[in-house]
């Protein structure tokens, strides 16, 4: 376990670099100059020396290469610069956000374990059945349906028309429900679909045949045999939506004005304030590898049989 735990981790050091690598480029690749959006809107009323005197102070005139090996080395010592737009620290910038986010992932990953996992256990155990087609049915429309979409939808009926709860903001309990629930929704579809595919196949197998053989009550068969071998994939979802639920709290933060890492980034895109949309980005992707690792050394806990020796 040490080895493999050892092994993976060695892994994240090439995974970030090229993380940082296609953030770095895509973002020198998009239009507009950040000096210039500093100096004013567009630089309109600054001086071309002014624009080159503030491109030089922040370094933005040296090569590229040069400007992503500085980057890198300053991430490696746990330095992410300094904001363009404020001036402060964006590790502390982000950490700052990060709570907010954290506390919207988990609420709506509980919702979608919640929904998900009964919804597809249900659509197992009465295959071909109503309760399995309706189940499926909307299972489909929370695939399909974007999160930008469902957000707005929700904030209509349940704000606007029926005021149970705010449209948008941070303060209470009540703030989180309408973003947690729609990136929730979405997931728990996922989740659904995963349990019910894994348990019918777990349910084919002889074991299970032998299980009812011997008597045993449908329901124990269900949740104490299948379910717990069905884990591992359901899991491997699980892990997978932990990952989007952070990158969909993009779009859901920007929607319901949700104070966490996604509006962040997004105002900082807005502001070509590149070392925060660098930083965010690196946090993001050091989360989401750290989860895929979490669910790999969960695998072992669930079947025995696995070893990472």
């Amino acid at each position: 376990m040490g080895r493999y735990l050892v092994q993976r981790l060695s892994l994240l050091v090439p995974v970030m670099l090229g993380v940082t690598l296609v953030a770095f480029i895509t973002l020198h690749l998009a239009p507009g100059d950040p000096a210039r959006v500093l100096l004013g809107e567009l630089g309109q009323g600054a001086s071309k020396e002014e624009i080159a005197r503030l491109r030089s102070t922040l370094g933005l005139d040296a090569p590229l290469p040069v400007q992503y090996g500085r980057f890198v080395w300053r991430a490696a010592q746990g330095d992410l610069g300094r904001s363009l737009r404020t001036g402060a620290p964006v590790r502390d910038e982000v950490l700052a956000r990060a709570p907010f986010t954290l506390v919207l992932t988990v609420a709506s990953l509980g919702i979608a374990l919640a929904i998900g996992i009964p919804a597809g256990v249900l659509s197992a155990a009465y295959r071909g059945r109503a309760v399995d087609h309706a189940a499926m049915l909307l299972a489909l429309f929370g695939v399909s349906l974007p999160v930008f979409w469902l957000g707005l939808l929700l904030m209509l009926v349940f704000s606007l028309a029926l005021g149970w709860l705010p449209a948008s903001g941070f303060g209470t309990w009540k703030h989180l429900v309408l973003p947690a629930v729609t990136l929730g929704l979405a997931s728990s579809a996922l989740i659904a679909r995963m349990t019910r595919s894994s348990l019918l196949e777990v349910l084919g197998q002889d074991y299970i045949r032998t299980a009812r053989a011997k008597g045993l009550a449908d329901r124990t068969v269900l949740l104490g045999h299948a379910l717990r071998s069905a884990l591992i994939p359901i899991v491997t979802v699980v892990g997978l939506q932990l990952g989007g639920l952070l990158g969909g709290a993009v779009l859901t933060e920007t929607v319901f004005a949700w104070p966490g890492l996604g509006r962040l980034a997004v105002s900082a895109i807005y502001s070509r304030d590149t070392p925060l949309v660098q930083g965010t980005i690196l946090f993001t992707a050091i989360a989401f590898v750290l989860i895929n690792l979490a669910v790999d050394l969960l695998y072992a806990l669930l079947d025995p049989r696995i070893r990472y020796d």
